[in-house]
């Protein structure tokens, strides 16, 4: 499988309009704890299936990038950054749009693909944000006019 992108795009109607990796950072150990307490009640071992990830960083990527790692059979890892890109609205008038990208490197498993779609409709929710999945179809979560 070779490399593959997702974006949770931050559009004028999201929750807010920038973000950073420490906030993403923030989401996902949020994500962790209501899956490990949806196990408690389940009296399952429910967080370690639902994130079977430690978050990681290189020296690099500080404050832009971090990967999510899994030593599950499974599982192998999925990247996650902050960017921003510049669109072009109707009226000719240009805006910042930030947006998170999710990649599945070329050794990503189907597992990992799995997650990382539920990663981003999480992420795209809690944001009201526009995603743009895997296979090119877009998911809006913001309130539409």
């Amino acid at each position: 499988m070779m490399a593959v992108n997702a974006f949770i795009k931050l559009v004028p109607s999201s929750v807010k309009q920038t973000i950073t990796i420490e906030e993403v950072k923030e989401l996902f150990h949020y994500y962790k704890n209501i899956t490990a307490k949806t196990g408690d009640q389940l009296n399952w071992q429910y967080g370690e299936t639902a994130f079977p990830y430690e978050i990681k960083e290189t020296e690099g990527s500080k404050g832009k990038a971090f990967y999510l790692h899994s030593e599950h059979e499974r599982y192998n890892a999925i990247l996650i950054g902050v960017d921003k890109e510049t669109i072009k609205e109707e009226d000719g008038t240009e805006r910042e749009q930030q947006y998170i990208q999710v990649t599945l490197p070329e050794q990503s498993t189907h597992g990992d693909k799995g997650k990382a779609n539920e990663f981003c409709k999480f992420l795209a929710k809690k944001l009201q944000g526009e995603l743009h999945l895997f296979n090119d179809r877009i998911m809006y979560y913001y309130p539409r006019k």
